[in-house]
């Protein structure tokens, strides 16, 4: 936005250049005989440059002031050619009041534009102090968003610390007595042991959770990804005395391999856990419309709609083991990756997890099909 100065002596050169044209004008009349009607025609037509100029950039003011000024100076040439040429004395004074009507009409039309354009940047202000304030108390709020969660996570993290920790004092407290058989040492060595790793484990899961890293995106065949998967968990699978039954749609992902196998293997374990003995896991794998949708299906007790709400929420789990960790990193890898992972709890028993992931390219001529025997 210019200075007041700078504006200062703009409007004064365009009201000297106004001047100057008036008081050309009016010497030019004023020398040029009578006689050369012509020239004078051409200098009458030329009296609607300062009043059009006049209204444009001064309103109907600067033109009413302009029209007087213009008066004042072509009032001597226009008596004296009253009696020498009077037609063009009236020709005269019907165009200087025919310019400065227009001049004026023009000035009025000026002022309002320069109005509408004087509250259309008094809203344009309005609006940059309203946006301006609305950034910093969307800032406000993230920042009270991230103080909320990192509050909720400490506090649960430090839940989750608590109960190891506890194990842990009360085998050493019996290991430094020496006075334990050797079964009980044997058995706080094995608590220490098992309580450690577990410490290890949660702490390790909070930080892949708290500092994901970016994802290493690469492209790999769909079906080559879930059968790698599947047979990571075959021992667990084994073990569990369970099938996974894998049916994988050809095609195409564009992801980071690594994570998309912990994601999808940690939901494949924990429905094998969530199976009973002798009982099948589901694993579909189908391209849709440019995406890939992967299902794993276990027939085990299922989960409640309240525990499915926040089943992603970091340290909330249903296992007496659990940390509750796994799926909360899993969303967070699903959500790196454009994808959606949601929870679908079975009408009567099972739960089914979906992830759906973009970027694919069908290839519906071949179709991947094995069991995991249990």
């Amino acid at each position: 936005m210019p200075s007041v100065p700078a504006v200062l002596r703009t409007s004064r050169h365009k009201a000297a250049l106004i001047a100057c044209l008036v008081i050309f004008l009016a010497v030019s009349t004023w020398l040029i005989p009578p006689r050369d009607v012509v020239l004078h025609n051409v200098l009458h037509h030329l009296n609607i440059l300062p009043f059009m100029l006049a209204g444009l950039f001064f309103g109907w003011r600067g033109a009413i002031k302009t029209m007087v000024f213009a008066v004042v100076l072509l009032s001597p040439g226009i008596f004296r050619h009253w009696y020498r040429a009077p037609v063009d004395a009236q020709d005269q004074i019907v165009e200087l009041s025919t310019f400065g009507a227009a001049g004026i009409i023009a000035g009025v039309l000026a002022d309002r534009e320069r109005m509408q354009r004087v509250r259309v940047e008094a809203t344009k202000r309005e609006l940059e102090t309203v946006y301006s304030e609305l950034q910093d108390n969307i800032e406000q709020l993230k920042k009270s968003e991230r103080l909320t969660a990192a509050g909720q996570l400490s506090a649960s993290l430090a839940h989750e610390i608590r109960n190891p920790l506890a194990s842990i004092s009360g085998a050493a407290g019996i290991l430094s007595r020496g006075q334990a058989s050797p079964q009980s040492q044997a058995e706080c060595l094995e608590i220490l042991t098992k309580e450690s790793q577990r410490l290890n484990k949660l702490l390790t899961n909070f930080l892949h959770f708290a500092r994901p890293r970016l994802p290493r995106m690469q492209t790999i065949a769909a079906e080559e990804l879930l059968r790698s998967v599947t047979m990571l968990a075959q021992h667990a699978a084994a073990e569990r005395k369970v099938a996974v039954a894998l049916h994988a749609g050809a095609s195409t992902l564009r992801c980071d391999p690594e994570q998309i196998m912990q994601l999808l293997l940690n939901l494949l374990l924990n429905a094998i856990q969530a199976s009973p003995e002798g009982g099948t896991v589901d694993v579909r794998g189908m391209a849709r419309d440019a995406r890939y949708r992967v299902e794993v299906r276990d027939k085990g007790e299922g989960i409640s709609p309240a525990a499915a709400d926040r089943i992603f929420e970091p340290f909330f789990t249903t296992k007496p083991n659990g940390t509750g960790l796994g799926l909360a990193i899993a969303s967070t890898i699903a959500a790196q990756h454009s994808a959606v992972l949601a929870c679908m709890p079975g009408t009567s028993r099972g739960t089914t997890f979906v992830l759906d992931l973009p970027g694919t390219t069908e290839e519906p001529a071949a179709q991947a099909e094995c069991v995991v025997a249990a």
